[in-house]
């Protein structure tokens, strides 16, 4: 059988893509001990994140019309500098010991900015470095990837940032993206280019191919109902696990219970042939309503604990066999603006989580949310069952009329 990893380009793509990926899993860590070390305020934090969040949010739309217009290498190999400068300059910054607010923050829009113009082109680079055949296996791979660094990231940014200083992980990240730049440089990239039009033109061409397939935008609302679950599981867990679970530690032993499970999802997503791959992926997502469920009702902590590791194997799955869907399914004239729809409607959820978890829980308590989140869940993943795309949607690759550039 084919291997992904025997194609040289995405070989050196992978390479490229791991590094990065753990180099930006420590940085969050480290973001947090450098803004509560020049400011000592958990509002300067939601300051610094907002910063990152706001423009990503605003430029996806423009970065996936860049990503489909000009070859998803230039565009990928353009943020991997760009992001590179950024987390150079925070890391200097901080390890000369001058670092301000306003640096960190500013830095941090600047690499929002260009995450929203690199995250639609990863799925064109997949697909234009390896064969249809091989697509799954390439995403899974990145999967564990991604997985892996969630399980070490973070240790790794705790020695770096109790032994030495914050800015060191930082300089790691930059040092990623510089690898990542490189190894971008010499590969080839199979490209197909798209007719030059109005920027609202090709934003309403990319909403068609979205709203166009039932399977495509059900799941999309899916998504992002887990993904604002999951903004109210992590605004209000760590407060539940110190109060009812046994202590702060059991937080961190449940995020490391779901990173594990996350690589387990993932690990399996690559040995998985589904009849229906969307329908499964998207009942897998639906297992989140497990831990929300559980915490809620005050379930002991070993219940809490699995049901939560349980639920982050079913988004390792989904995420490669759902990527892999969307890269065989969409034309590939339009796929980076489809992903930014993806990305968009995922991430907006998040604040609305963040927000209004506290505020619900100040007024009725913190099951409340918790059971709220988990019926909009369970009701929009389930749901996707009843969409005939859904049910009869299978991996037909697209037939795109690539070019090598």
């Amino acid at each position: 059988m084919p291997h992904p990893l025997r194609n040289h380009s995405f070989r050196l793509l992978f390479v490229g893509r791991s590094l990065s990926l753990v180099g930006d899993a420590v940085v969050p860590v480290a973001l947090a001990f450098a803004v509560l070390g020049i400011t000592g305020s958990a509002s300067a934090m939601a300051l610094v994140l907002g910063c990152a969040m706001v423009p990503k949010l605003l430029l996806l739309p423009v970065g996936g019309v860049v990503g489909d217009r000009f070859n998803s290498r230039t565009v990928a190999l353009t943020t991997d500098l760009v992001r590179c400068v950024a987390q150079l300059f925070v890391g200097y910054e901080l390890l000369s010991g001058h670092a301000q607010l306003w640096q960190i923050a500013v830095a941090e829009a600047i690499g929002g900015a260009a995450s929203a113009f690199a995250m639609p082109t990863l799925p064109a680079l997949i697909t234009g470095t390896v064969e249809p055949s091989e697509l799954l296996k390439a995403n899974a791979l990145l999967g564990v990837v991604s997985s892996s660094s969630r399980v070490g990231g973070p240790a790794l940014a705790g020695i770096l940032a109790l032994a030495a200083s914050p800015g060191w992980a930082f300089v790691l990240d930059g040092a990623s993206f510089a690898v990542s730049a490189a190894m971008l440089a010499v590969i080839r990239v199979r490209h197909v280019p798209i007719p030059r039009r109005k920027m609202l033109a090709d934003l309403a061409e990319g909403w068609h191919e979205v709203r166009s397939r039932d399977w495509y935008w059900t799941s999309l609302i899916g998504h992002a109902a887990w993904n604002g679950a999951a903004a109210v599981l992590m605004t209000l867990g760590p407060g539940l696990a110190d109060e009812e679970l046994g202590g702060k530690a059991v937080w961190a032993v449940m995020l490391q219970v779901g990173a594990i499970g996350l690589l387990g999802g993932s690990l399996l997503a690559g040995r998985a042939r589904p009849r229906r791959p969307i329908l499964l992926a998207n009942l897998g997502l639906a297992t989140y309503v497990l831990p929300l469920g559980l915490l809620a009702a005050g379930a002991a902590a070993p219940l809490v604990l699995g049901a939560y590791g349980v639920a982050m194997a079913g988004l390792g799955f989904l995420s490669p066999v759902w990527e892999t869907s969307v890269q065989a399914a969409i034309p590939a004239v339009a796929l980076a603006r489809v992903t930014s729809y993806d990305w968009l409607l995922s991430l907006a959820a998040m604040p609305l989580g963040y927000v209004l978890a506290p505020l619900a829980a100040s007024a009725w308590g913190a099951s409340v949310p918790l059971w709220i989140a988990a019926a909009l869940v369970g009701t929009a993943c389930v749901g996707t069952a009843f969409v005939p795309g859904v049910r009869s949607f299978g991996m037909q690759p697209a037939q795109p009329q690539p070019v090598e550039a």
